[in-house]
C-alpha cells in the first residue's frame, strides 16, 4: 500500500515531537536511549516523505535530520514540543476587495501572515503584520478560522494558524522591502497568480468580506486519529 507523503510527514513529526518531549523530561538514561531510537526512526520516515522545511533540506539524510532535531531538545517545559503558531489576516475594503501580498521567498500570493510574536495578543500580531507587510492599518473584527497548516498542506512543519477577518481603516499600500515583492487589493474575479491553495480559503475569505458571520472554521476530527488524510468525520 502506498502511503501519501503528507501522511509520512505527519507520522515523522508526531514521533519526533513525542521523542524530543520525552528526552526533555526524562532523567533515565534507559528512556533517553529509547527516545533516541524513536527519533532515528522518525528521521528516516521524514526522508521517505522527501519534504524540507524549518531548517531541514528536502534532500537531507536521516542522520542530518536526526542531528537537527536533537539540537533542539530542551529540558522540562521549554523542551515540550508543540506546533508553532502563526497569525493571518483576511482584510477587506469598502469595495469588497481582499488585501493580498506576494511573498518574497516564493513569489506566491497569499493573505498577510506571520509568526506569533511574544508579548503580543494574536489580534495585535495581525495588526502589526499587516501594517509591516502592506502599509495598511486594520481593525480586527473576529476570528474566522484556526487551521492545522501541515494538515492543510500549507507548510511542512507543525503549525497552527489563527486567521482573523479585519477591516481596513487607513494607511497607504506599500510592500515591505524584505518580506514582500508586491501588495494589492483584488476582487474575487481578478485574483493574482500564482496564488496559494485558493480553494482552501478564498470562499471563506470573501464570505467574511461580504458580511457573513459564520462559526469559526476548524479542521474536522479524523476517525481514527491516525488514519490517512482521506478518512475524516
Amino acid at each position: 500500500m502506498d502511503v501519501a507523503r503528507s501522511t509520512l510527514l505527519r507520522w515523522a513529526e508526531a514521533l519526533s515531537g513525542s521523542a524530543r518531549t520525552g528526552m526533555g523530561f526524562t532523567e533515565s538514561l534507559y528512556e533517553t536511549e529509547r527516545f533516541e531510537e524513536i527519533l532515528h526512526v522518525a528521521s528516516e520516515i521524514r526522508v521517505a516523505a522527501e519534504v524540507g522545511g524549518a531548517g531541514i533540506a528536502s534532500d537531507a539524510t536521516g542522520d542530518e535530520i536526526y542531528d537537527h532535531w536533537l539540537s533542539e531538545v530542551g529540558k522540562g517545559v521549554p523542551g515540550y514540543v508543540t506546533p508553532k503558531a502563526a497569525v493571518a489576516a483576511i482584510v477587506g475594503n469598502e469595495h469588497g476587495e481582499i488585501l493580498l501580498v506576494q511573498r518574497s521567498d516564493s513569489g506566491i500570493w497569499l493573505y498577510p501572515t506571520g509568526w506569533a510574536d511574544v508579548g503580543y495578543s494574536p489580534a495585535e500580531v495581525a495588526v502589526k503584520e499587516v501594517l509591516e507587510e502592506t502599509g495598511i492599518e486594520i481593525e480586527p473584527v473576529r476570528l474566522v478560522a484556526v487551521m492545522d497548516g501541515m494538515r492543510r498542506g500549507f507548510t511542512a512543519v507543525p503549525l497552527y494558524s489563527m486567521i482573523f477577518y479585519c477591516r481596513a481603516i487607513g494607511g497607504t499600500l506599500r510592500a515591505h522591502p524584505l518580506e514582500t515583492r508586491d501588495v494589492g487589493w483584488f476582487s474575487r474575479d481578478n485574483l493574482p497568480t500564482p496564488i496559494a491553495h485558493a480553494d482552501k480559503w478564498v470562499p471563506m475569505a470573501f464570505r467574511a468580506i461580504d458580511g457573513h458571520v459564520d462559526p469559526a472554521h476548524f479542521d474536522s476530527v479524523r476517525v481514527p486519529f491516525w488514519a490517512g488524510t482521506t478518512q475524516e468525520k
